[in-house]
């Protein structure tokens, strides 16, 4: 798996913006401390963290993940997709792109019983299109509950609050894909 950055990324946007640790940090719902380990590496931060700190930035999410090397890649091996968010984390999420640097980033998620992907809804601006490769997952979207099983899709609307819930007894697989927004 190749390691990403996403300390100095955070940093390189937070300055960019001219904002202080401490105004990121509230405008981002974390503490400056955290903030302050984030961009030094000491810890990696959550997907739902890096969603919130690219609100308050003002960015796409998918730009903490841009590689900076403009070298083109087209093929990721078995083994070798990134992982996005904290790998100690319950549900895994990896880039299954080679970057971010398309017009669709395509993703899977494993969400082990009894987990969920966040305590609250989170939206992105891109679309998004999940399909349940095994296993069962609830979606919870626009103040409905969705039930899908294997084989079954949902399309996710740009600035839709949705999270992903396992009440089953086995882990759960989602692939999908994002659109980036326009900016």
């Amino acid at each position: 798996m190749e390691d990403i950055n996403l300390g100095a990324r955070v940093r390189q946007f937070r300055n960019m913006r001219g904002l202080s640790l401490r105004e990121l940090a509230a405008r981002a719902g974390t503490t400056p401390s955290m903030l302050s380990q984030m961009e030094n590496n000491g810890v990696n931060p959550s997907i739902n963290t890096l969603k919130s700190l690219a609100a308050a930035l003002q960015v796409p999410l998918f730009k903490f993940f841009q590689d900076e090397n403009k070298e083109e890649k087209v093929i990721v091996r078995k083994g070798k997709y990134k992982i996005i968010g904290r790998p100690e984390e319950e549900v895994v999420y990896q880039l299954l792109t080679p970057d971010v640097s398309g017009m669709i980033e395509f993703c899977s998620m494993t969400v082990p019983p009894g987990q969920v992907s966040s305590e609250r809804e989170m939206e992105h601006a891109g679309e998004e299109v999940a399909y349940v490769m095994a296993g069962a997952v609830r979606i919870y979207m626009e103040g409905k509950e969705y039930e899908l099983g294997e084989g079954d899709c949902v399309r996710i609307p740009p600035q839709c609050p949705h999270r992903w819930e396992n009440h089953e007894e086995e882990e759960a697989k989602v692939i999908f894909a994002i659109t980036p927004p326009s900016f």
